[in-house]
């Protein structure tokens, strides 16, 4: 009977090893493949290079009146002459959004200026691109780019936008 005990404890011990090895070489795949899967590949789409990277810092102060819209959720504003065709800057409800204002899947034209609709921004061109200010997505029509996104940092009542 001793044996067959000893033989147990053995047994239980190997397989609760077995099991402990198998758990971690089960994590250490999962990172691996969610790791892999998940990095960006640093290749330039040629579809997408219609904007340029530029250096971005302005300071948007909440006060002035003509930018009291951004105080209350779902209004945006238009800022000119900022970034490639300026900034649109969005009250998400959860905080704020900065896009730039050229149409990302057109060439750098006047009418690829996007214009304000609630949350949503239309170019002007023949072929009107409209995307979300929320997502920076296209809406209706799936388009290769999405809007430019820029950082937008809160300090009391100024907010800072600038690029990545």
């Amino acid at each position: 009977m001793r044996d067959l005990n000893q033989i147990y404890k053995i047994f239980k011990d190997s397989f609760l090893l077995y099991f402990y090895i198998m758990r971690k070489l089960f994590f250490i795949l999962l990172f691996n493949i969610i790791f892999y899967t998940n990095c960006s590949k640093n290749i330039n789409n040629s579809q997408c290079s219609y904007l340029l990277n530029l250096d971005i810092y302005y300071e948007l102060n909440l006060n002035l009146p003509q930018n009291s819209e951004l105080n209350f959720i779902s209004n945006s504003i238009y800022i000119p002459n900022v970034g490639n065709g300026g900034i649109i800057v969005t009250n998400s409800g959860t905080g704020f959004l900065a896009w730039d204002a050229a149409d990302p899947n057109r060439t750098n034209l006047p009418c690829s200026v996007l214009t304000i609709s609630g949350l949503e921004a239309t170019s002007s061109c023949a072929e009107q691109n409209t995307y979300s200010l929320i997502t920076g997505q296209s809406i209706g029509v799936a388009l290769t780019c999405s809007l430019k996104p820029y950082r937008v940092e809160s300090s009391g009542n100024i907010l800072i936008i600038s690029s990545y």
